[in-house]
């Protein structure tokens, strides 16, 4: 398999999106590394990956908080020696309009967000420019790309991400490391499934497949980019919306 053995870590897999990325590369017999801020909830999935006879191991972080970062990182070097891929995958919305939005909700969104992309990809750093090896892929969004209306701190974060692993992709490139960002439009996750069904209809008008995606579609280019076959490919957005940003 491509990943056989392969150390992967991906942040905020307890669900949604990131579970299935972790899934997909379990699958291809890499050892997942499940992250969330509940650790129980990590344990969780961890268990479930095992239960089907796929390697896993799982940590409870805080994305946002640099020590914590750097101590389950060491953690894992400890125990695997390496850490292959990263996946940043962890993020939250507080939405609101701009008029209304306050410091606190600014700040949570980007502090998980952004923050929490910098911190990951600045502690794996070290051991993979040692190793001469890595990959680094970034959950965006299309909205990052596009703006959103009540979403100015969150579509500000994933644009963040964005010009965040330009910058990495530059700086790493001589290791032979990769950084590369996936940007999904409407995923069907717990987070959509929030929308109200005439927000959901006018949606869909301006998404030419008509339809929202699944989470798999990002964990395919996650496994793509992660690959040998992408290893010319570096500081690139991948925009994966139904062809809504046309």
């Amino acid at each position: 398999m491509k990943f056989k053995d392969q150390i992967v870590v991906v942040t905020g897999s307890t669900r949604g999106i990131g579970k299935e990325i972790a899934f997909a590369f379990a699958k291809e017999e890499a050892v997942s590394i499940i992250m969330g801020r509940d650790s129980q909830k990590a344990a969780a999935v961890a268990d479930e990956l095992r239960q089907g006879g796929l390697k896993a191991n799982s940590f409870g972080c805080d994305v946002a908080n640099w020590q914590n970062v750097q101590e389950t990182v060491n953690k894992i070097l400890d125990k695997y020696k390496c850490i292959d891929i990263l996946v940043n995958n962890a993020g939250i919305t507080r939405d609101n309009l701009l008029l209304r939005i306050d410091e606190n909700e600014w700040n949570e969104v980007i502090d998980t967000n952004l923050k929490g992309a910098f911190h990951f990809t600045k502690a794996v750093a070290k051991p993979m420019l040692k190793a001469r090896k890595g990959k680094i892929i970034s959950i965006a969004s299309i909205v990052g790309i596009t703006g959103n209306v009540g979403q100015a701190n969150y579509a500000a974060s994933k644009a963040g991400i964005i010009a965040l692993t330009k910058s990495v992709a530059r700086e790493l490139a001589s290791r032979g490391i990769t950084a590369n960002t996936i940007a999904p439009g409407y995923i069907e996750t717990e987070m959509t499934a929030q929308i109200n069904e005439n927000v959901r209809s006018e949606v869909l008008k301006n998404i030419p497949l008509a339809r929202f995606g699944m989470a798999k579609d990002i964990a395919g280019i996650c496994l793509f980019l992660a690959s040998e076959e992408a290893s010319y490919i570096t500081g690139q957005t991948i925009i994966v919306d139904g062809g809504m940003a046309i």
